[in-house]
């Protein structure tokens, strides 16, 4: 099918690729003429794995086309998907400004009979609304149903979640445009399920807060396992063999962030607002995750005592691994308060520096190996688990640091190791490993 995305963020770039990996005649349009010509080049704008591979060799052949020129975007389309932005308001409201700007060009330069297609994540209601934007602006002789199709990817993981995710969820009040877009999908791995529009729209903000608020309960189990000398991995893997709960989503850490938990259960609680519901449950879980963002602080100032002109190691940047998003990270926010305190920070992570940069700007300093932001520190923070921030040798940080005290974020390094090696470890809802300290 002859298929146009509509904006080249995470979720349109990906989705462009590979639906042009299984053969559709994909245009990606962007009014960022700067970020088109990035990826006429070849280069994504974001870090995730397999997608330049895929966007050079599609772009290559032919199957995937790049342009700001909206004539040639929208003119001789099957079907037309909508992936721009929905930022959160000050409210928690999502902002529908971009959605309904893009709605509006594309329809005035439609020519033809076609699909439109809702990836972006929005409440419930919108493709209502989408439906009577392209109605006030397009051609009267023109049919362009509007289908909803919510986007479930991981980042890190989005190209092997798009070709083999678990569903592919079809929102249409039209038979025949389901089909179309069903058609489109059926090369794909996951199965497809059929709903109505709107509870398709609820499905993506009641998937994601449901697993904000299993990652908030397994934290506020660890908090309890600290305190009853429990091990919450151990409570973990014993809940998970239960089928009913499931072993994902449960990993006791310092919270979640992202561009969705945070902002999807904002937009969801705002919703509820709207129709004079108040979801405790979600008010719960928002509030958990707040508290924990600072719980390794808390541990390091209990621990070392104040921070001020000690050298700290922060290993991880991105709000999770193989990604190099910044937003709503944990890591970011524990960077920003260790330089409140006036440590001297050393950061690695081996993808977000540069988006790190322009948040962080000069308060911290930015190393490009995990030993030079080990070396002579006084404490090392693990908060984000990238494979090779796991692999690092364990002997490693008594030879590197001046003290080497680990404050693990995210339960990711061998306990027993750090216990062979007398190191101090302090972990998330375990007994920490407290050898006698250097006088």
């Amino acid at each position: 099918m002859k298929v146009t995305v509509t904006g080249t963020g995470y979720v349109g770039l990906v989705t462009g690729v590979c639906l042009a990996e299984k053969g559709h005649d994909i245009i990606c349009y962007d009014t960022n003429e700067e970020k088109i010509d990035a990826l006429r080049a070849g280069n994504p704008s974001i870090y995730e794995p397999g997608l330049k591979e895929l966007l050079v060799k599609n772009s290559k052949d032919g199957s995937i086309q790049f342009t700001a020129d909206p004539e040639k975007a929208y003119r001789g389309r099957d079907v037309i998907i909508i992936s721009v932005g929905t930022p959160e308001q000050e409210n928690g409201a999502a902002d529908l400004s971009f959605i309904k700007e893009a709605v509006s060009m594309m329809a005035r330069h439609i020519d033809q009979d076609c699909v439109v297609v809702t990836k972006s994540t929005v409440p419930v209601g919108t493709n209502e609304n989408i439906a009577f934007w392209i109605e006030e602006n397009k051609s009267p002789s023109l049919k362009i149903p509007v289908v909803s199709c919510p986007e479930f990817l991981r980042e890190g993981s989005a190209i092997h979640d798009t070709f083999h995710g678990d569903r592919i969820i079809i929102g249409s009040s039209s038979k025949e445009a389901g089909d179309l877009i069903e058609k489109l999908y059926q090369d794909f791995s996951p199965p497809v399920i059929r709903t109505d529009i709107r509870s398709s729209e609820m499905i993506k903000y009641a998937s994601n807060a449901f697993l904000a608020a299993k990652i908030s309960f397994i934290n506020e189990i660890a908090n309890i396992c600290e305190r009853l000398g429990a091990d919450v991995e151990e409570v973990a893997a014993g809940m998970g063999m239960d089928k009913r709960i499931g072993r994902q989503f449960l990993n006791a850490g310092i919270g979640y962030g992202g561009s969705c938990f945070p902002k999807d259960i904002n937009a969801l609680k705002h919703m509820a607002d709207k129709v004079d519901y108040k979801f405790k449950v979600l008010e719960a879980a928002a509030e958990v995750n707040e508290g924990q963002s600072g719980i390794l602080l808390e541990k390091a100032r209990s621990l070392i005592g104040p921070l001020e002109n000690r050298k700290v190691t922060l290993l991880g940047l991105s709000f999770k691994p193989e990604t190099d998003d910044i937003r709503e990270s944990q890591a970011i926010k524990l960077a920003k308060s260790l330089a409140k305190e006036n440590a001297k920070v050393y950061a690695y992570d081996p993808a977000a520096i540069e988006k790190a940069k322009a948040v962080l700007g000069n308060s911290v300093v930015y190393c490009s190996s995990i030993e030079e932001a080990l070396l002579d520190s006084e404490a090392a923070f693990i908060v984000t688990e990238w494979e090779d921030i796991i692999r690092f040798p364990i002997a490693g940080y008594p030879i590197l640091m001046k003290e080497p005290i680990i404050f693990d974020g995210r339960n990711c390094l061998p306990q027993e190791s750090m216990k062979e090696l007398g190191l101090t470890y302090i972990p998330i809802g375990r007994k920490g490993i407290y050898p006698p300290r250097k006088q």
